[in-house]
C-alpha cells in the first residue's frame, strides 16, 4: 500500500463487513445508507465504496487455463493461494479449527450470475461453479471456476490443491466426505493420499448395481416411518479404467454400504430384479456399522445450508466485479467474514441468553446490533454509550 494512502486494509475490510453486519447487501450502502452511522465510529476511516472494490480487485490472481486429456475446451480457474492462506490463518487464531483429526467436507455450488465471463451451467443458467472446502461450519478453501466446468472435471487437482494448503498451514484432516462428483478415479486416489478416512457418494453404474446383487445380508431400517434395507460389499471400483490407464497398483478394495427404498412406482431394476432405490456410500472405514456409516456420511447435508448463508447473508450472490478472477477475491474476503461471524456468535451466544449459535445474521443484527448507541469521549478515550437494559460491557 502506497505511504501516502490514507485507508489501511482494516479500515477496508472492516468497512465492508460492516455493510453485511448492518444489514446491508452491497458496497453502494457504506456510502447510501450506513454512512452517517458507520462515520461517526472513532476508530475507523470509511473508504468510498469505489475504494473499497478497488482495493479488493488488487487482491485477484489471473486465472489459469486448464484443458482434459480428451477436450478441446479451456476451463478458467480461479485459484488465490495467499488469501486462502490468510482465511485459514484467521481460524486458527480464533482457535475455530484443530490441527489435528478434522472431517473435511467438499463440495460444489452453482452460482448463477450475468457476469460479462460467465459460461453456460449445466443448469443452463450462467454464473460460476465454485468448490468450497468446509471444516465443520467454517470454510476453509475456495477455488473458483467458471460455469461451463462441471463439478467432476479436473476435481483431483482442486482437491490437491486444497490438501496442500492446509498441509502448509499444519491442518491435518483425518476423514474426507463427498458427494457424487468426486466418485472418479483420479480423486479417489488423489484423496487416499492425504487422509486416513473417505466418505464418498458412489453414482450408480451398470458395474456398481452388478456389485449389489453380491449384497449376502440386508437389515431392515425404519426412518421417519420409510421402511429401508441396509447391506455391504467388498470390492475393488474403476479397474476397467485403471487397466487402460495402466495403472492397476493404485486400485484398493473398499467397502460399498448400500440403502434401497422400495419404489413408489413399482418399477423393477433391469439388474438387481428388484423395484428398488439405490443409494451407495465408498468408504476405507471397516470400524463403524452400515447405519454409522451412513448417519456420518449425512451429517454434511450441512453444507447446504451452509451455501444458502454464504449467499443470502454474505454476498455472495451479488458479486461485485465483471470477472471471475475478481470475483473470487470478492468470495474468500467474504469467507473470511462468515468464519469472523461464526466465531462471534459462538462466543457471545455464551454470555448472552438471548444470543443462540444458529442465529442467521439477520437476527444477529435485530437482537444484538440495532439498539441505540452513541460514542462519547470522556478521559481522551472513546467510549460507547449504549442505551439499553440489555447486561452489555464497553
Amino acid at each position: 500500500m502506497p505511504k501516502q494512502s490514507k485507508y489501511t486494509w482494516k479500515d477496508i475490510l472492516y468497512s465492508y463487513w460492516s455493510v453485511f453486519f448492518c444489514g446491508g447487501d452491497c458496497a453502494e450502502d457504506l456510502s447510501i445508507n450506513l454512512k452517517n452511522g458507520i462515520d461517526l465510529n472513532p476508530y475507523l476511516y470509511l473508504p468510498s465504496p469505489d475504494r473499497v472494490l478497488e482495493r479488493i480487485k488488487s487482491l485477484s490472481r489471473p486465472i489459469e487455463l486448464f484443458r482434459t486429456s480428451r477436450s478441446t475446451v479451456d476451463h478458467q480457474f480461479s485459484i488465490n493461494n495467499p488469501l486462502n492462506s490468510i482465511n485459514l490463518k484467521l481460524l486458527k487464531k480464533t482457535m475455530s479449527i484443530k490441527e489435528k483429526d478434522n472431517i473435511l467436507d467438499y463440495d460444489n455450488t452453482l452460482i448463477f450470475t450475468d457476469k460479462a465471463d460467465a459460461k453456460n451451467t449445466y443448469k443452463k443458467r450462467f454464473g460460476y461453479c465454485p468448490g468450497v472446502g468446509f471444516i465443520g461450519s467454517n470454510v476453509v478453501y475456495v477455488e473458483n471456476r467458471n460455469g461451463n466446468c462441471n463439478p467432476e472435471t479436473m476435481q483431483k487437482d482442486t482437491i490437491d490443491r486444497m490438501f496442500k494448503i492446509l498441509n502448509d498451514n499444519s491442518i491435518h484432516i483425518k476423514s474426507f466426505r463427498a458427494d457424487g462428483a468426486s466418485y472418479t478415479f483420479a480423486t479417489l486416489v488423489e484423496v487416499a493420499k492425504y487422509v486416513e478416512k473417505l466418505y464418498i457418494r458412489a453414482r450408480m453404474s451398470d458395474s456398481l448395481v452388478e456389485e449389489i446383487n453380491n449384497v449376502k445380508k440386508w437389515e431392515k431400517v425404519e426412518i421417519d416411518g420409510r421402511e429401508l434395507y441396509r447391506g455391504e460389499v467388498y470390492y475393488t471400483p474403476f479397474e476397467k479404467i485403471a487397466k487402460r490407464e495402466g495403472k492397476e497398483d493404485l486400485l484398493k478394495e473398499y467397502r460399498l454400504v448400500i440403502t434401497k427404498e422400495l419404489r413408489d412406482d413399482g418399477q423393477i431394476n433391469a439388474f438387481t430384479g428388484e423395484a428398488y432405490n439405490y443409494r451407495g456410500i465408498l468408504t476405507n472405514d471397516t470400524e463403524m456399522t452400515n447405519d454409522e456409516v451412513v448417519f456420518f456420511y449425512n451429517q454434511r447435508g450441512a453444507i447446504e445450508r451452509e451455501f444458502d448463508v454464504l449467499k443470502n447473508d454474505f454476498g455472495w450472490a451479488k458479486m461485485p466485479f465483471s470477472k471471475l478472477e475478481q470475483n473470487t477475491s470478492f468470495l474468500i474476503i467474504m469467507v473470511m467474514c462468515r468464519n469472523l461471524y461464526h466465531y462471534i456468535i459462538n462466543l457471545f451466544s455464551k454470555k448472552f441468553k438471548y444470543l443462540k449459535p444458529t442465529y442467521r445474521i439477520k437476527k444477529f443484527i435485530f437482537r444484538f446490533i440495532s439498539i441505540p448507541s452513541k460514542w462519547i469521549k470522556t478521559g481522551r478515550t472513546y467510549k460507547l454509550r449504549i442505551y439499553s437494559n440489555r447486561n452489555f460491557c464497553t
